[in-house]
């Protein structure tokens, strides 16, 4: 890959994949192709989120590959590390092509995860796979806070616009975006309007606790039948600030962790999901403990849980 550098972190070889570390390999075939996109220049608030997908890394050291809830393991589902993408020290744009570029490369594997980075890396990637899949229709499955549907014409091409820059750019369809999470007084009229128009789905997270995370992630995937392949994008600012402070807009009212664990392994078991990425985390900003970091990655592991269970 002329993008890729390998993460900078410690390899240990097991006979015995008890944990993360020695579960996820750096080359070879694999079921799940993971890589970084450490990009935050583009964000709209002040953001470190070009530190997770390092902080990610260091952080599955304390994970082990066995979901006890699930009695699943892991190891059933082979992964390898990409590495990251690497970004150009000052052209935000650059930076995008590469990640457009690099996605289209990635496209054909089983499955593709993308650790960022801030919310604008999701346009370029969703490009990058049109172009890898051009007659097929892509659906979006979001989980946020925010419609990330603002002007790039006013604020370039910034982690508040990428799905707007999909729609006007008709990389996907507006009806084939369903955005799960919405609270509260952080959209504007505008926005919910221009939503509206373009026929987002839009589900308030009042809405999904009224009839449960793991039922309204299932008539999601459901109501994207008319798509070949859904892509899903977790901005980690649509859980509450209570367990998240680690992200660049928290806010009150969001989702509780074990929500969107739930959420999560649900999405893991759509075969229709053949990409993810983790957006908007940023380790600078979280606690002493790394609460958000830890969420992060626990999040993560819910999802390839549900991968796991496909099998």
């Amino acid at each position: 890959m002329t993008y890729m550098k390998k993460p900078e972190w410690s390899w240990q070889t097991k006979d015995h994949l008890a944990h993360v570390h020695h579960w996820v390999k750096q080359e070879g075939e694999a079921d799940v192709i993971l890589f970084g996109a450490p990009l935050s220049r583009s964000s709209i608030s002040a953001s470190a989120a070009s530190d997770y997908p390092e902080a990610f890394r260091k952080m599955w050291k304390g994970f082990a590959t066995y979901n006890l809830d699930e009695r699943i393991d892991l190891t059933k589902v082979t992964v390898r590390d990409a590495g990251d993408i690497q970004m150009h020290t000052t052209d935000i744009r650059e930076s995008h092509r590469r990640i457009e570029d690099t996605v289209e490369s990635l496209a054909h594997n089983k499955l593709t995860c993308m650790i960022g980075g801030d919310h604008s890396t999701t346009a370029c990637a969703v490009r990058g796979l049109k172009k890898a899949f051009p007659n097929e229709r892509i659906g979006i499955l979001q989980l946020d806070t925010h419609l990330d549907v603002r002007d790039p014409k006013e604020l370039g091409p910034a982690n508040g616009t990428p799905i707007r820059q999909l729609i006007d750019g008709e990389t996907i369809k507006g009806e084939d975006v369903v955005n799960i999470g919405l609270h509260g007084y952080f959209n504007t009229k505008e926005l919910v309007e221009y939503a509206d128009e373009n026929g987002i789905q839009m589900i308030t997270m009042k809405g999904a606790r009224l009839v449960g995370l793991t039922e309204t992630i299932r008539k999601a995937v459901n109501s994207l039948e008319k798509v070949n392949r859904i892509y899903a994008t977790i901005d980690m600012d649509v859980l509450d600030i209570s367990v998240a402070p680690g992200v660049p807009a928290s806010t009150p009212g969001g989702m509780k962790s074990e929500e969107l664990f739930e959420a999560l392994l649900e999405i893991g078991k759509a075969e229709k999901v053949k990409h993810i990425d983790f957006v908007c985390l940023d380790p600078q900003k979280d606690n002493h403990v790394s609460a958000t970091v830890k969420t992060g990655v626990y999040a993560w592991l819910q999802f390839m849980t549900g991968v796991a269970m496909r099998k």
